[in-house]
């Protein structure tokens, strides 16, 4: 049984519009349908991603990607690749693109607050001479996900600058919280595992499957 525990909840795009009021002028222009060439500097300097999928049910998942800046490959101006890098095999991005091939993109470089967003349309390639241009120390990438910009635009640093996400500020010490071996250990119902050794296993597979 369903528990309705909030009374206002909004439900419509006019209620958000009473609140919010309409974007500026300059908010709706800043949307482009091609890579021009501030968009190609940050996509070529940037070493990290977040990709953000759904199914055809509506359920979402998003997936960071991250390696050496300019991982990520300008194969146009309406074209970018991403190599799949070894991962947990779950494939739920994946999956997800099969089903459903509408992504969202989001781009950010250490040190600039603001970030770029791409959406489009993805293809999941294993054109050989496409993986060939995205190898590393000779090893290739399984397949690359192929986007097709349908939408981009550059967004505003304001999360980046309350979060202070660039700063030490807010900078912890990993001693603070478990260990990913801790996490893991509870999460999946490991009673009889020794912690330290599982971390040794996790830190020598992150060493050297990394691509």
């Amino acid at each position: 049984m369903t528990i309705e525990r909030f009374t206002n909840v909004i439900t419509e795009e006019t209620e958000l519009r009473e609140i919010f009021g309409e974007p500026s002028e300059r908010a709706v222009n800043k949307q482009i349908d091609r890579l021009d060439v501030h968009c190609r500097a940050i996509v070529e300097k940037c070493p990290f991603i977040l990709l953000g999928t759904s199914n055809t049910e509506g359920q979402c998942d998003v997936s960071p990607k991250g390696d050496y800046p300019g991982f990520v490959r300008v194969l146009d101006d309406r074209t970018i690749a991403i190599p799949d890098l070894p991962g947990n095999n779950r494939l739920d991005t994946l999956r997800n693109m099969i089903k459903n091939p509408q992504v969202g993109l989001i781009f950010m470089i250490p040190g600039m607050n603001e970030t770029l967003r791409i959406n489009g349309k993805v293809q999941l390639v294993r054109d050989p001479s496409l993986l060939e241009s995205m190898s590393f120390q000779g090893k290739l990438p399984k397949l690359a996900i192929v986007v097709n910009v349908q939408e981009i635009f550059t967004h505003c640093p304001k999360a980046f600058l309350r979060s202070k996400l660039w700063s030490d500020e807010y900078r912890i010490e990993r001693s603070e919280l478990p260990s990913f071996a801790e996490i893991l250990k509870d999460h999946t119902g490991l009673v009889d595992c020794d912690v330290e050794e599982l971390q040794k296993e996790l830190d020598h597979r992150h060493a050297t499957t990394l691509h």
